[in-house]
C-alpha cells in the first residue's frame, strides 16, 4: 500500500474533481450506471453471480460455503481473532468507517443504553465507540498505513443523499484512536436527521476502492436502525431507500470490498437480517449483518464479549478476501465506478445536539436522560417532522402526535410520548 500517506494522497488527487450531485443522479438508472446490463433481479431472489470476462457464472450459497472456509468460533480475546484471520488467509485490508447520525439514535437506546442517546458522550464508550474500538483493534495488524477514511450520514447536512468526512478536505483518520477522538470532537456539532439509506456510504467506499487501484477494503457501517421504508410503499416491495441500498450492495460485489453492518441500539433488525440473507445477484457474498446489542448483552466476561463481537463481524472476511482474489477483483479497475465526493464536517453551534433522548418520562419515570424536546422556534419549525427535521408532518398517531410518513411508518411507539402506535392516519 505504499508509504504512510500514499493512500490518502492518491484519494485526494482523484477526488478533487468530484461532485456528489453527479453521483447521485446516476441512481436514476442504478444498474446501468453501475455497469449492470442485465435486467434488474427480483428483490426476493437468492443466487449469487460471479462476473467473468465471458459473461456470468452463477454460484449458489452452498458452493460459496464449500469454496471459501470461515474461521472457527471459539476465541476469548481480540488478539486471538486477529491471529485466526491471518491463519485463515487474510493478508491485507483497509478499513472504512461509516457512522449513522439519524434522529432515531436519540431514542433507540431506551432499553440497551439506559435511555441515553446512542451518541451520548460521557466517561465511558458509547455503543458506536465500542464497535469502532473492537473492529479497529482486530484489523489494525492488516492495515500497513493505518489510515482510515471515516464518514457520517443521516444528519441534517446529508440526509439520505450524501456523506460527510470526519476531517475537512477528506483527510483520513490516523488509526482507530484518531477515529474515536475525532468522533468525540464532531458529535456536539451535529444535528441528527434522516431518513436512513446506506447507499451513499457504500458508493463512497466503492469510490475509495477504485481510487486505491483495487486494494481490498472493509467497510464497517454502524447504524441504529433499518433503511427507511415509506408508508406509501406497497407490501412486499422495497422503498426507494431500500432499493438504492440493495443496488449499491450488488454493485459493490464487483469491487474488492466487504461490507459489515453493525446494528447498535434496540433495533428492530428483521429487515437487515433479510438483507444479509437474501440480497440477489452478487459476484460474491459481500454483506454481513451483526447485532452488536445482542452480543454485548450476554452474561460473559467483557473480553469474551469483545472477542465474540469481533468474530461475528469478521468471520467471513477471509473467505470474502479469497473470493476477491479468485474473481480477479484485487488490483482491477472498474470503468463505471461511482465518483462520490464527501461533504465537509458540519459546524453547527455546540448546543445543536444535546444527545439526550427527545422523549418525556413515561409513567412518572424521572430518569435524568429523559427530557422533553425544546419548544419550536417558529411556526415553520412546528410543521416539520420532529425526527428527520426536513419533511413536513403528514402522519398522525392515535396519541395525537405527528411525524412524516417516511419516519413514522416503522415506529412501534411514539417518539414523543412513548405510547404504543396502534393507529396511523395519513394527513393531506
Amino acid at each position: 500500500m505504499g508509504g504512510q500517506n500514499s493512500k490518502e494522497e492518491s484519494w485526494r488527487q482523484s477526488s478533487s474533481v468530484r461532485s456528489s450531485s453527479s453521483s447521485w443522479s446516476a441512481y436514476l438508472d442504478p444498474l446501468s450506471s453501475y455497469g449492470f446490463n442485465e435486467p434488474q433481479p427480483s428483490y426476493s431472489s437468492y443466487g449469487y453471480e460471479a462476473y467473468g470476462g465471458d459473461g456470468m457464472v452463477r454460484y449458489d450459497s452452498t458452493k460459496l460455503e464449500r469454496r471459501y472456509s470461515r474461521i472457527s468460533d471459539h476465541y476469548s480475546s481480540i488478539d486471538q481473532v486477529s491471529e485466526a484471520l491471518a491463519l485463515a488467509g487474510l493478508e491485507s485490508s483497509n478499513l472504512i468507517v461509516g457512522v449513522d447520525f439519524t434522529k432515531s439514535n436519540e431514542w433507540t437506546g431506551k432499553n440497551s443504553f439506559n435511555r441515553r442517546s446512542l451518541h451520548h458522550i460521557g466517561r465511558g464508550l458509547n455503543p458506536y465507540e465500542q464497535a469502532i474500538s473492537i473492529i479497529g483493534k482486530s484489523l489494525a495488524a492488516f492495515d500497513e498505513d493505518n489510515l482510515i477514511p471515516c464518514f457520517g450520514f443521516g444528519d441534517a447536512s446529508t440526509h439520505d443523499q450524501d456523506v460527510f468526512s470526519f476531517y475537512p478536505s477528506e483527510r483520513f483518520c490516523d488509526g482507530f484512536e484518531d477515529v474515536l477522538s475525532r468522533y468525540r470532537e464532531i458529535v456536539p456539532h451535529l444535528r441528527l436527521a434522516g431518513p436512513t439509506s446506506f447507499a451513499p456510504i457504500i458508493e463512497m467506499a466503492m469510490s475509495i476502492v477504485e481510487q486505491s487501484g483495487g486494494q481490498y477494503h472493509v467497510l464497517v457501517i454502524i447504524a441504529d436502525g433499518q433503511v427507511t421504508k415509506n408508508v406509501d410503499t406497497k407490501h412486499g416491495r422495497p422503498s426507494p431507500q431500500e432499493q438504492k441500498t440493495v443496488d449499491a450492495i450488488v454493485a459493490a460485489s464487483k469491487f474488492p470490498l466487504s461490507i459489515i453492518l453493525v446494528g447498535v441500539g434496540d433495533g428492530p433488525w428483521d429487515m437487515m437480517k433479510e438483507f444479509d440473507d437474501n440480497i440477489p445477484a452478487r459476484a460474491f457474498d459481500n454483506f454481513q449483518f451483526v447485532n452488536f446489542t445482542e452480543i454485548m448483552s450476554k452474561s460473559i466476561p467483557p473480553s469474551r464479549k469483545e472477542a465474540a463481537f469481533a468474530l461475528a463481524a469478521l468471520m467471513e472476511i477471509p473467505s470474502q478476501y479469497k473470493a476477491a482474489i479468485e474473481l480477479k477483483l484485487l488490483g482491477s479497475r472498474q470503468a463505471n465506478a461511482p465518483q462520490r465526493h464527501a461533504l465537509p464536517p458540519p459546524r453547527y453551534s455546540s448546543h445543536a445536539a444535546r444527545f439526550e433522548p427527545s422523549i418525556p418520562p413515561q409513567h412518572g419515570n424521572s430518569h435524568p436522560f429523559a427530557t422533553a424536546p425544546s419548544a419550536p422556534s417558529s411556526t415553520s419549525d412546528n410543521q416539520l417532522c420532529p425526527i428527520c427535521l426536513s419533511n413536513a408532518k403528514d402522519m398522525a398517531f392515535g396519541c395525537g402526535h405527528q411525524t412524516c410518513c417516511e419516519c413514522g411508518q416503522d415506529l412501534q411507539s411514539c417518539p414523543m410520548c412513548r405510547s404504543p402506535i396502534n393507529t396511523r392516519i395519513k394527513l393531506y
